[in-house]
């Protein structure tokens, strides 16, 4: 097999620089064509460590003789993929970095299908809205080591570039589930579902986490919603300084999923 050649793009009226256009503009035209740009090395390291090749690379002309993305854009080729070339003034309308590294991924996105039951360890999301917070949960679960993210109706897209950035990768390293019916999923579980609230005296640190369980975090506003929390199995509060009124999603996410790490840690 021949190794390809770099392709350089000149002209905004090029076909394929449009559609790359608007994959990066265009929420709709992500979800269309179930295609998202990956932004700067460390991202695309992270894809062709956990995934292998993308469908396209994309570097900026400023940016091609890093030495980092030179080892990137021969890792593209040698695997056969497309390098594309780009003057910087047509890469950065493609990019939502400032100043970074002009490199892009354009990768394809996990379809639509059937998701597994609700029968070990996850995280389940209702309403999360804001594209930091979720990426943060996302690297705090993988982090974790939990291995499935169930995302409800309402939660921001997974898969759009600021909450890519803000997982740091975390999204190759599980299977994110999005437009999830949550209140079937509970109902149908298999193991313990846990969601935080203010509104209950038993503390986290009382619970006995070493089982496989799911975890449901709430909406930046109004948490997890009453008909969800009747569904749990146990609400637990995370104990606190009482002149604070609550924390926020992801915190709360990253104490609830390393005080179960650390009980399973002591349990082995």
């Amino acid at each position: 097999m021949s190794i390809p050649a770099i392709r350089t793009i000149s002209s905004r009226d090029n076909a394929q620089y449009k559609q790359l256009r608007q994959i990066a503009s265009s929420a709709q035209a992500r979800k269309k064509a179930r295609q998202t740009l990956l932004d700067g090395i460390h991202l695309c390291q992270a894809w062709l460590q956990h995934k292998g090749s993308p469908l396209s690379c994309v570097v900026s002309e400023s940016s091609h003789n890093d030495a980092e993305v030179k080892t990137i854009l021969n890792d593209c080729m040698a695997l056969g993929c497309v390098v594309l070339l780009l003057p910087d003034t047509l890469f950065a309308p493609l990019s939502q970095v400032e100043h970074g590294i002009g490199l892009l991924f354009l990768i394809e996105t996990p379809s639509a299908f059937d998701h597994p039951a609700l029968n070990g360890a996850a995280v389940l999301l209702d309403g999360v809205q804001d594209p930091g917070n979720l990426g943060s949960i996302l690297r705090t679960a993988a982090a974790a080591g939990i291995p499935r993210v169930y995302c409800g109706t309402g939660t921001v897209l997974a898969w759009s570039p600021k909450v890519l950035r803000a997982g740091m990768g975390a999204h190759f390293a599980m299977e994110i589930f999005e437009n999830i019916n949550l209140p079937m999923l509970i109902a149908a579980a298999k193991v313990p579902v846990f969601a935080t609230s203010s509104h209950t005296r038993f503390s986290l640190y009382e619970q006995d986490l070493r089982m496989s369980c799911a975890w449901l975090f709430g909406n930046e506003g109004r948490g997890v919603s009453e008909s969800l929390l009747e569904l749990c199995t146990q609400r637990l509060s995370i104990p606190q300084h009482p002149a604070v009124e609550s924390l926020n999603v992801a915190a709360s996410a990253a104490i609830c999923l390393f005080e179960q790490h650390r009980q399973q840690s002591i349990d082995r």
